[in-house]
């Protein structure tokens, strides 16, 4: 069994009592000793730190990497002002998705944000299509931690307060501490904050010094997947992942008008006659009743029916009081308000179609 690797804060996990799990590669955090439920509150109440240094950094820099990117990507790249941000996707010939990432325009270039399960495979992507015209280079001298909450940014500004001046989906330079950091008012939480890539030889102290406010506490792996799930947030290899299209999943949004016009992406063709036409399948989200949780997997049916697809994430929502679920079923079933049955342990559980975020976004636009 290969080792696992270790991101710049793990002796910083273990002196704060954390319960280390493997995920992705690493040994990464699932939860501190207040336990998954305290940290998912303490996030939306105030502000909760995550590692999140298992995640792929690259900087892709050459003769007009905008241009290029664009080439497995179906975001508006080439638009991108320095210092914004797009989320978008790798797609493959058949629509499919890759990846989904962040991309950012900087000064000399764009620098990527990936999956960490899929970063070694998204750099042989990259570097297989763009070079040698472009350079893609993986950023490994750098840690990457994520400030999440309504009380993020006063934090945060109290070590600088520029940062404040970052609206979503900005981002900018700043000195955090004596350090030259990245900072990108984004996240993963549906809050308000900021991910904050730090040299890995620094991350320790900032980690420190953000921990040292009493408005922050640190959060794993359970608070972050519980929070996204209520966010509404897709997570690659569960909601997302080669079979999907961004339209069966609800993103079209990240396709702009010039894209949509142009193509030239991998998967165009499919993924505008399903712009056009419509997808055979959404991603949707679900309120079973009851209290039990619907996990990945469960077969979702038409009541008393046929099954029309599968939970693809689900487990209980802490802000929301009660199970929730996203999963994939017909075109045909995907209106809120449609009445649905869940099979639980052998047993038919009545759910509703949900619109999505089940709890609202609070981002600084």
């Amino acid at each position: 069994m290969a080792s696992l690797a270790r991101t710049p804060l793990y002796d910083l996990h273990r002196e704060l009592g954390a319960r280390m799990v493997p995920f992705a590669g690493y040994e990464m955090p699932l939860q501190y000793p207040a336990g998954i439920l305290a940290e998912h509150r303490h996030c939306r109440a105030q502000a909760a730190l995550f590692d999140v240094s298992h995640m792929g950094q690259l900087r892709i820099r050459g003769e007009d990497p905008a241009t290029a990117l664009e080439r497995l990507v179906p975001a508006d790249i080439r638009g991108l002002a320095v210092g914004r941000n797009r989320y978008t996707m790798f797609t493959n010939e058949a629509g499919g998705i890759l990846d989904d990432l962040i991309a950012g325009r900087e000064e000399d270039g764009l620098f990527l944000v990936v999956n960490a399960a899929r970063k070694a495979a998204d750099l042989a992507h990259m570097k297989a299509a763009l070079e040698p015209a472009c350079r893609v280079e993986p950023v490994e001298d750098r840690a990457l931690l994520a400030l999440q909450g309504p009380r993020a940014a006063a934090v945060l500004a109290r070590l600088e307060p520029a940062v404040d001046t970052l609206r979503f989906m900005q981002s900018g330079w700043f000195e955090l501490g004596g350090v030259r950091c990245r900072v990108a008012r984004s996240g993963y939480t549906g809050e308000d904050g900021f991910e904050i890539s730090v040299p890995a030889a620094a991350a320790v102290e900032l980690a420190r010094r953000l921990l040292a406010a009493p408005e922050v506490a640190p959060a794993g792996l359970g608070a972050r997947d519980s929070l996204r799930l209520e966010a509404g947030l897709c997570l690659y290899g569960h909601d997302i992942d080669e079979r999907t299209t961004p339209v069966e999943a609800g993103l079209a949004w990240t396709i702009g008008r010039r894209r949509r016009e142009e193509g030239g992406f991998p998967g165009a063709g499919t993924i505008l006659r399903q712009l056009r036409e419509g997808a055979p399948r959404r991603l949707v989200g679900l309120r079973p009743e009851g209290r039990a949780p619907a996990r990945e997997g469960t077969e979702i049916r038409v009541p008393g029916g046929e099954a029309i697809g599968r939970v693809t994430s689900g487990g209980f929502g802490p802000t929301v009081g009660g199970p929730v679920a996203m999963g994939y079923v017909d075109a045909a079933h995907r209106e809120p308000g449609t009445r649905l049955e869940l099979l639980l342990r052998g047993r038919a559980v009545a759910a509703e179609v949900v619109r999505l975020p089940f709890v609202p976004h609070r981002y600084r636009r």
